[in-house]
């Protein structure tokens, strides 16, 4: 049987892995593996957690166990829970295992269980393709506030939040303008 670590993240304490377990162990069983390892963290993977702290240290401690052979394989749910850097930093965490004799294999991306270099290819085209979405999105987002702007309609968060008026960053509305984050003068505050 083959050795194989499984790796588990959710971005906040207040998520559990309960989504992602029963489905890695069942892959792992499905394609023969022994679970010899689990990471599990409950930490953002963007930009490596606050600090870096319990995300990249647990990172290393399963390259450096992959190195020791401690596993041949590292099972992830999603590409997403392994790394938030795009297509790059997922590319050279790849690398990393792989030149520690351990292949990274997906759950829900099987176009990733592949030969190295097929791989490479589809991470790139995979990380373009979330990139195009993200700029799209972004530009829809950038189209409906200018458009609300143009028609008079407010945008954004709520003012009232928890029956408090205020700004879209949790400033008092008393003190600024109605819809932006513009102070405003005292005389103007008492209208």
């Amino acid at each position: 049987m083959t050795k194989a670590a499984v790796w588990v993240r959710v971005s906040t304490s207040h998520q559990v892995t309960d989504n992602q377990v029963p489905d890695l162990e069942k892959f792992a069983a499905h394609h023969g593996y022994e679970i010899a390892e689990r990471y599990e963290l409950s930490e953002s993977a963007w930009n490596g957690g606050k600090d870096g702290g319990e995300y990249r240290a647990t990172l290393k401690q399963a390259m450096d166990d992959a190195y020791r052979g401690e596993f041949e394989v590292l099972v992830v749910w999603a590409l997403d829970r392994l790394t938030r850097e795009g297509a790059e930093g997922l590319l050279r965490i790849l690398r990393e295992f792989r030149e520690r004799g351990c292949s990274v294999v997906s759950v829900q991306e099987a176009w990733l269980n592949t030969a190295p270099q097929i791989q490479d290819v589809m991470v790139s085209f995979a990380g373009w393709m979330a990139e195009q979405e993200s700029n799209r999105r972004s530009e829809r987002i950038k189209a409906g506030l200018a458009r609300r702007k143009a028609e008079g309609k407010a945008s954004g968060r709520s003012p009232f939040l928890d029956g408090a008026r205020t700004t879209s960053r949790g400033r008092p509305m008393a003190m600024y303008e109605h819809g932006s984050d513009e102070r405003l003068s005292p005389s103007a505050r008492e209208r």
